[in-house]
């Protein structure tokens, strides 16, 4: 890129730079609005504007950056997640809108009333517990992952949104930080890809590999967790899990012994919301 061009050039170059990814224009906007920290309307109404050079310059590291797959939530910083921007960095998973189920499945079960305790394993930025806090004001949540570093941000968010109070951050294996405790609620995203399955670069290459992979089945997280939940949850407390495509069944089966097991399908009916209650 040379040194004296407008916005409306600068996006141009940026997408041409990302073709052919079907989101090369958004994409280009995008990390233009973050590099000049002003949003659409303000660049849709100064097209002509020229770019500075010392911008112009963070522009184009985080073109080359996006034209080697790196998601653009890691670029920027930041992923919305039901209604509630997050920080979000290599050291935790990306949020995705199917998780947004899961979150509608908790808040229609839980009580909004009263006082509940819940635990939301594997916690990564926070979207779930901080989702939840955010949702539910007498809830206290004890958040678990196995990451330092993912806990960092996820305390980070939990901050930002003003719910930390009520959320206990703990480095833990599943549930094995909060073995003497019981609770209303258990809830996860587990990793649950097969170590087998072909994932796109941008997931492959850049989200942390420990929170995607859970052995040749992608089970093996569900495997522990399950009886793990069943020891900790109070009669009547509820497991919920995202879980995988083609996953059901062998979850059904793991699922075995609870009462009430549901699953609720994505926006494309893929079941993706394992729901049971302790009997």
């Amino acid at each position: 890129m040379n040194d004296s061009i407008t916005l409306r050039e600068a996006i141009k170059m940026g997408t041409n730079r990302l073709d052919p990814s079907p989101t090369a224009s958004r994409d280009a906007e995008l990390l233009l609005m973050r590099t000049l920290d002003k949003d659409r309307a303000w660049l849709l109404t100064h097209p002509r504007d020229v770019i500075a050079p010392e911008q112009l310059a963070a522009y184009e590291e985080k073109i080359a950056r996006r034209a080697q797959h790196e998601p653009i939530q890691y670029i920027i910083g930041e992923q919305e997640f039901f209604g509630l921007a997050l920080q979000v960095s290599p050291t935790v998973l990306i949020p995705r809108p199917e998780t947004e189920h899961l979150i509608e499945a908790a808040l229609a079960r839980l009580p909004h009333d009263r006082a509940i305790r819940i635990a939301d394993i594997g916690t990564g930025s926070g979207a779930i517990a901080i989702a939840l806090a955010h949702s539910l004001p007498q809830a206290t949540i004890v958040a678990l992952d196995i990451s330092p570093a993912a806990l960092a941000v996820a305390q980070g968010n939990a901050v930002r949104h003003n719910v930390a109070a009520r959320i206990d951050f703990r480095e833990s294996d599943l549930l094995a930080a909060a073995q003497d405790e019981r609770f209303d609620a258990i809830v996860s995203n587990p990793p649950y890809v097969a170590t087998t399955e072909e994932l796109e670069p941008q997931v492959r290459d850049y989200e942390p590999s420990t929170a995607l992979y859970a052995g040749e089945s992608g089970l093996d997280i569900y495997r522990r967790l399950i009886p793990q939940a069943k020891a900790l949850l109070k009669p009547g407390g509820w497991l919920m899990m995202e879980i995988g495509q083609g996953q059901r069944d062998a979850i059904a089966d793991l699922l075995q012994g609870w009462s009430g097991v549901e699953f609720i399908a994505d926006l494309q009916g893929i079941p993706r919301v394992a729901i049971a209650q302790n009997a």
